[in-house]
């Protein structure tokens, strides 16, 4: 009996035929049975290909087609090398319409956490982008708003990564964010390891924006960093944080902005990713705690909780 297996890989359930013909043997009183098994496996991703997050190999080029979603005619492919000391990704539109000069491209983990990978200059319809990033598990989206903290049905987005042929979509991890009417506020969690960071007593600062400067230590000295606090919104407190000179810090780390509130529970504002090609960099998050410390550990992955080291803790008024 001779069986032979067909591997076909191109998007859906797991499917498993068999064929079965009869042939004549030399003795005609005898049937010969010849089984053929045919399998065809495909990825499963949500109905509306929202998530495509895959596990890029190391040391294969991986083509990825970028799919427009808000702009016909325009057209997007990527090219991503993952090697043993990150990731390179290049970006290649072509059709592209409208006023729009930029988009910026993030990168989206399983938690649907955005990280910003950079800006992609658009002239006569095309646009091209080089850039690098630790992570090896993601889906490329392209956006003309900067600092996005979600991707959600309301958040712009001109391209998106499909699933290449062979890949399986890589299973959703929950974030530790939970959505309102409005945009996204994160929610806290308890964790085991406490850091000291004061509360900046959000109920006694003046309604609007306040800006509070940070001077890191250490193995960040040289790295710059301001934080911006609005709380002009009852309920809601909106926070901005500011990098400059990026390329005084290490590199291929991730800055992690963490809220904590009086009972020690931590909440996850943002985060960046330190190419080495930026100078500056910003995050942009909500929290709905009354009152709450900031500070920025620097961690080797993505985390849901605070596990790396503060550098230096935010509070009004320093300098």
């Amino acid at each position: 009996m001779n069986t032979k297996n067909i591997m076909k890989f191109s998007g859906g359930l797991l499917l498993s035929v068999a064929f079965t013909s009869f042939t004549m043997a030399q003795d005609p009183t005898q049937k010969t049975t010849t089984t053929k098994t045919t399998t065809k496996t495909e990825v499963i991703q949500k109905t509306d290909g929202s998530y495509t997050v895959i596990e890029y190999p190391v040391g294969k080029e991986v083509t990825v087609e970028l799919s427009p979603l808000s702009m016909a005619g325009a057209k997007g492919m990527a090219r991503v090398m993952r090697m043993t000391d990150g990731t390179k990704v290049y970006v290649d539109l072509n059709g592209v319409s409208g006023d729009t000069k930029s988009f910026y491209a993030y990168a989206v983990d399983p938690s649907g956490m955005p990280t910003l990978l950079g800006p992609v200059t658009v002239e006569n319809g095309l646009a091209k982008g080089e850039f690098t990033t630790p992570m090896n598990q993601f889906m490329l989206v392209l956006s003309p708003n900067e600092g996005l903290t979600a991707i959600d049905t309301s958040t712009p987005v001109v391209f998106r990564s499909a699933v290449p042929q062979g890949f399986a979509v890589v299973a959703n991890r929950p974030s530790s964010a939970v959505a309102t009417d409005e945009k996204q506020v994160a929610n806290s969690a308890a964790v085991t390891s406490t850091y000291e960071v004061p509360l900046l007593g959000i109920s006694t600062l003046e309604k609007g924006e306040t800006e509070i400067r940070v001077k890191f230590s250490g193995e960040l000295e040289g790295l710059k960093g301001k934080a911006y606090i609005d709380n002009s919104k009852v309920g809601v407190t909106k926070i901005k944080m500011r990098f400059d000179d990026m390329k005084q810090a290490p590199k291929q780390k991730r800055y992690v902005l963490w809220a904590v509130s009086p009972t020690k529970e931590y909440t996850k504002i943002g985060q960046i990713i330190n190419s080495g090609t930026r100078q500056e960099a910003e995050i942009r998050g909500e929290t709905a705690l009354a009152d709450f410390g900031l500070f920025v550990t620097v961690e080797d992955k993505d985390v849901l909780q605070p596990s790396g080291t503060v550098y230096a803790p935010f509070s009004v008024g320093s300098l």
